[in-house]
């Protein structure tokens, strides 16, 4: 986990820096208001890595960012298996995230989400509310795969 905290930098360039980052390998990217030394609101800003791609990420930073410096932090991360299946609705094909834990016949689905880019589409497309199409899209799920 690379974090810098920065006040003297145009809010705009902080979506950029973040499309550059996510696309040099970083997993997240994420920014939380912060109040800095002589009282002047600021942005911490967070970049999650992997080890091989801190150089990268800091890289970056120091390149599209007026920080000075960058504090690194290594975690242990527990991650779940994923994998996306598609589902049909009467609006089109919604692909549906599925997050499990174990393996074979001891492996339990823990969590599945609509993808947000495919319903927005549809909602969008169709003029109808988002929620209704990620619901639409769950219960395809449940019908076809559970």
């Amino acid at each position: 986990m690379l974090e810098t905290q920065i006040d003297d930098l145009s809010p705009q360039v902080f979506g950029y820096l973040f499309e550059v980052l996510l696309n040099a390998g970083a997993l997240d990217v994420f920014t939380q208001s912060v109040m800095m030394k002589k009282s002047r609101p600021g942005v911490l800003l967070t970049v999650i890595c992997p080890v091989n791609k801190i150089e990268v990420c800091e890289g970056i930073l120091f390149k599209e960012t007026t920080t000075l410096g960058i504090r690194q932090r290594i975690q242990k991360r527990s991650i779940l298996d994923r994998e996306i299946k598609t589902v049909n609705t009467k609006y089109g094909e919604i692909r549906v995230k599925i997050a499990s834990q174990g393996k074979g016949e001891k492996k339990t689905i823990i969590n599945v989400q609509p993808e947000y880019e495919d319903c927005a589409a549809i909602a969008r497309k169709f003029n109808q509310p988002l929620m209704a199409i990620q619901k639409m899209a769950l219960d395809a799920f449940s019908i076809n795969y559970s």
